[in-house]
């Protein structure tokens, strides 16, 4: 390198990296020829018509030699300390995606949704009250884990089969917990989103289907685990957290489904899968949520071009207005294509079209004309306030009481009047009198 060519690439000049020796990121002829690329160091969005900058962290890019350093004259200098170095470029954060390896924080984006601005792992400890190597030892993406951070029991599906439940150690949920209120519940979530909120419930979900000419429900399959830690980290980094603080929270947050494995008496879990979002942490909801906005924000356009009201609960979305079937059944594919696009999948064994002349339900409301529980159900209910009003003093079975007690609660919660009619009322020989049901 000539002094000319050294001082203009020092000042001013675009860093290139050499890429001769790695594996293409495209699969066009122009990317698998190439064998050095422009490192963009404009400070302009990291996307198209986003406002998140890519800010890059100097001492990762290429280095500039020197006419001095190539002769042997200098030494090379220390750019960083070891133990972040060994941290860095560890397998937890490896990444084959270079324009997000060396990206630093936003700060005008982190304080553009009120996100804390944390620039290093120390940052991350120092918020959550705890040392940095307690933090590694969380953070840290095994392949041999003798001491897992999780429980995983399984519990019977109301459809059938078994549901993986992944419950986080103690001191993780406490962890989990925390950035839970740092972070995650202040990320935007859709307005149409009625789960894991705080003021939305399966009543709010409901309510605006009640009374629609056709209801179409579909449900995403395999919900959390197509949340990925890669999914997570990229979601992190839009909203302005450095690659570095994005994967550390991102391990701190997700987890592989593993299997125990015996090696000369030892046993380790292994993992089986990716590392993804797994019920039973705290912190997976939320995250789920704010992923899910965009696909939220596309399906609410597409149902308000047709007039239609649409409303997602977890895993579970419903579309519902005055609508002909051959109308459903186009809006079903295109709901299919939009949910893919996304990187979600459509379960077609749960996707169901019911009309007014059938029960209408949302997840487990009925909606065809009132909000409420099904005919059958309270004429359950009516069967228990039978039996209750009919036992004489200190012969009450609590826990037959207590259950009754929930279930009315939660028919006030969607039906007041309905719970009403239902609810005991003293009569004068001291026993319960129900009113009937109208």
């Amino acid at each position: 390198m000539s002094v000319f060519t050294w001082l203009k690439s020092l000042f001013g000049g675009s860093r290139r990296r050499d890429i001769s020796r790695l594996s293409p990121q495209g699969s066009s002829a122009e990317v698998s020829d190439a064998v050095e690329e422009r490192v963009d160091l404009s400070g302009g969005p990291l996307k198209e018509h986003h406002r998140r900058r890519a800010l890059r962290d100097k001492r990762l890019l290429p280095k500039i030699k020197s006419p001095a350093r190539q002769l042997g004259l200098t030494k090379r200098k220390k750019v960083m300390p070891l133990e972040e170095a060994d941290r860095l470029f560890a397998g937890t954060l490896r990444t084959r995606n270079r324009n997000l390896r060396d990206l630093l924080a936003d700060p005008e984006q982190l304080q553009r949704y009120g996100l804390p601005l944390w620039n290093t792992e120390a940052d991350i400890a120092g918020a959550l009250g705890i040392s940095l190597k307690e933090l590694w030892f969380f953070a840290i993406h095994r392949e041999r884990e003798r001491q897992p951070h999780y429980v995983t029991f399984s519990i019977p599906k109301r459809s059938g089969g078994r549901r993986v439940i992944m419950a986080p150690k103690r001191r993780l949920k406490a962890i989990q917990r925390r950035l839970l209120a740092l972070v995650i519940e202040k990320l935007p979530v859709s307005t149409h989103a009625h789960a894991f909120r705080r003021g939305h419930s399966i009543r709010t979900g409901a309510e605006p289907h009640v009374g629609k000419r056709l209801l179409l429900k579909l449900d995403l399959k395999d919900f959390f685990p197509s949340v990925t830690f890669a999914r997570v980290r990229g979601l992190l980094i839009g909203y302005g957290y450095g690659y570095a603080v994005a994967s550390t929270l991102s391990v701190l947050m997700t987890e592989a489904e593993r299997q125990p494995v015996e090696v000369d008496g030892n046993i380790f879990h292994v993992p089986i899968g990716d590392r993804h979002c797994v019920q039973g942490a705290p912190t997976s909801p939320g995250i789920c949520n704010a992923l899910l906005r965009r696909l939220d924000n596309r399906l609410a356009g597409l149902a308000k071009k047709r007039g239609l009201v649409y409303t997602r609960y977890a895993d579970d979305l419903s579309f519902s207005g005055e609508m002909d079937r051959n109308a459903a059944r186009k809006l079903r594919s295109l709901v299919a294509r939009i949910v893919v696009e996304e990187g979600f999948q459509i379960n077609a064994e749960k996707t169901r079209l019911m009309g007014q002349g059938g029960r209408q339900s949302v997840t487990g409301v009925i909606v065809n004309k009132t909000l409420g529980l099904s005919r059958q159900e309270r004429r359950r209910l009516r069967a228990m306030a039978h039996r209750l009003s009919h036992q004489k003093n200190g012969e009450t079975e609590p826990k037959l009481r207590a259950r009754f007690d929930g279930k009315i609660a939660f028919l006030a919660m969607l039906n007041p009047e309905q719970a009403a009619r239902l609810r005991h009322r003293k009569g004068e020989n001291g026993r319960s009198k129900i009113e009937d049901e109208s």
